[in-house]
């Protein structure tokens, strides 16, 4: 038996080396702050080998603006306190600063006397990183959603001027709710594996394509996109959205894309202070009709779009067809200000 605790005695590893072998940087100091023992973790996290550290003030890896810590935690580990779990910053060898956790212990000699402090410090930079990036994603969504129910609001209040009807009003809503519907789920961030969110690439023709594509029959080519494929901010989508959305019901109830061989060309132009968006209706072998004797929602909801994008828009109706012209500054597509 006793040979059978001896073995085991030769198998158990040592407390030197499950220090020297554990993925936390563990070290040692004295009750002045000057370190005693340093393991190859803390090497790796902060730079210094053991015979660059030890010997040395612990206050090396502190940054000057939380110099203040170190006294209190002293006076902690004086009194026999551990200290669990204190998040904070320290500085690497090379000047750069980590987010770690600090779990701090008091070191006793065999009669009981407190002689020092053992520190394990974990690095929690990513854990923090995901942390922001999960606050500013809701940030975000919180942003958007409020810019949503203000955009459906004016909706709301601009349909129910015009509606002549409940189904009226309700076909009206669902239809242009469809819309925001889809130009969001264009620009909304997805969350990767780690916790990281990225907002969707969207551009202008992908913007397009969405409204366009239903008025498409077996490859007919009824629409083309033409000219310059510009990046669209998410927050911009929205007018841009019901916009495009308004022309291409037009054009479906009134214009090009009512008859079974008009065509439609929208031509973007990108200009060093504007940028200019061409929408062309034409059918070769007849006159495409005007636009309805009066205006209404469609009228009123386009004016509070161009107005939010700070665009200029013109039309004209040829024999061919309805012609419009939107012109945007370059910053339209930017990001808007947050509040």
């Amino acid at each position: 038996m006793s040979g059978l605790r001896s073995q085991d005695m030769k198998l158990r590893p040592s407390l030197p080396a499950i220090v020297e072998s554990s993925d936390d940087a563990i070290i040692s100091k004295s009750l002045q702050g000057i370190i005693t023992t340093w393991n190859l973790s803390a090497e790796r996290l902060f730079g210094y080998t053991a015979a660059e550290a030890v010997g040395r003030p612990i206050t090396i890896l502190i940054p000057e603006d939380r110099l203040d810590e170190e006294p209190a935690i002293l006076a902690r580990i004086n009194a026999g306190e551990r200290v669990d779990h204190f998040e904070t910053v320290r500085r690497r060898i090379d000047g750069t600063f980590i987010d770690i956790s600090l779990t701090i212990s008091p070191i006793r000699s065999s009669d009981g006397t407190i002689i020092g402090a053992s520190k394990i410090a974990r690095d929690i930079s990513e854990r923090k990183r995901a942390a922001e990036r999960q606050n500013m994603l809701l940030r975000e969504m919180h942003h958007r959603i409020k810019n949503l129910f203000a955009i459906t609001g004016s909706i709301i209040s601009l349909a129910a001027r015009t509606a002549k009807t409940p189904p009226e009003l309700a076909d009206s809503m669902k239809n242009r709710l469809i819309a925001l519907s889809h130009a969001h789920q264009l620009t909304l961030p997805s969350l990767g594996g780690d916790g990281a969110s990225s907002e969707q690439p969207t551009t202008i023709f992908a913007l397009l394509e969405n409204f366009l594509s239903p008025f498409e029959e077996k490859g007919a080519g009824r629409w083309h996109l033409h000219g310059k494929n510009l990046d669209i901010s998410a927050d911009r989508a929205t007018s841009l959205a019901l916009l495009f959305h308004e022309y291409a019901t037009n054009a479906a109830k009134y214009g090009a894309l009512s008859l079974s061989d008009g065509r439609l060309d929208v031509t973007v132009t990108s200009e060093p202070d504007h940028i200019e968006v061409v929408w062309r209706e034409s059918h070769a072998s007849a006159m495409i009709p005007g636009p309805p004797g009066k205006t209404g929602f469609g009228t009123t909801l386009e004016k509070m779009m161009v107005q939010s994008l700070k665009a200029d828009v013109s039309r004209e109706w040829k024999s061919h067809g309805l012609l419009i012209k939107l012109t945007l500054p370059r910053n339209a597509f930017e990001p808007m200000t947050k509040q």
